[in-house]
């Protein structure tokens, strides 16, 4: 059940089959998860249109940018260390996600000067996703022992850049084939839109084995979290990506 969601790690839902056996009520189902997750995603919606109309309005202090995405980082990482708080925090999180998608969304469109540019990386997310949703439902695409370990190299490959590219900013240097408009970047950038399409699968299959292992009902919350993760690491490249786009033009 290997990963490259760092809400899923290899022994999320170990020894939950062998400890409560195929009688396990309130256990963690498919459904659960679905429904967990759309709420988690009104929740980020919400506060993404909020943060987003009170930004245009110049309403919100531009402190609150960096607030809110510090406070989302702490709070996934309190989520993924402690699982079983997740029904508390992941909302939280979503809250919190959700301001700072909408103000730095509204603040990309205004430097580019591309109206609309949110609500179409927000279409070609939600588009990414019943896609791969669909292309896993159906079978089309397997995810096999073969495809989890290149998907988790690559993912690991790219935290690794930009890893690299954020020491590098502290030191006043710059990456340029992440940040500028040139055709590799936006290969690049495309190359890291299809890893973290490729991650959906690897999520779907993740809540399928812990559904399948009788995990507590909780970790529908925790399941629903990790896959709002990928969504917004998603939506980021794709905002990216279009705001790119629009500056070779």
């Amino acid at each position: 059940m290997a990963t490259s969601n760092p809400a899923f790690s290899k022994d999320t839902f170990a020894g939950f089959e062998q400890v409560y056996g195929d009688t396990r009520p309130a256990a963690m189902t498919v459904n659960g998860t679905v429904g967990k997750t759309f709420g988690l995603l009104a929740i980020l919606s919400a506060t993404a249109l909020w943060a987003w109309d009170r930004t245009s309005q110049g309403q919100l202090s531009p402190a609150l940018l960096p607030a809110a995405g510090i406070g989302g980082f702490v709070l996934a990482m309190i989520t993924i260390f402690r699982p079983i708080a997740s029904p508390w925090t992941a909302p939280v999180y979503a809250a919190f996600e959700g301001i700072f998608l909408g103000m730095l969304s509204n603040q990309i469109e205004r430097r580019v000067g591309y109206p609309g540019i949110g609500l179409q990386a927000v279409s070609l997310t939600c588009g990414t996703l019943f896609t791969m949703l669909f292309a896993y439902t159906t079978g089309l695409i397997k995810v096999t022992e073969r495809l989890k370990s290149g998907v988790i190299a690559a993912t690991g490959a790219i935290c690794l850049v930009y890893l690299v590219a954020l020491v590098a900013s502290l030191f006043g240097a710059r990456v340029p084939f992440l940040y500028d408009s040139s055709p590799l970047s936006i290969g690049i950038s495309l190359v890291i839109v299809g890893v973290a399409a490729f991650n959906l699968l690897l999520d779907f299959d993740f809540i399928d084995q812990g559904a399948q292992s009788q995990a507590p009902r909780y970790m529908e919350w925790y399941a629903a979290f990790g896959l709002i993760l990928t969504l917004v690491w998603l939506y980021l490249e794709f905002l990216r990506l279009l705001s790119k786009l629009q500056d070779r033009r």
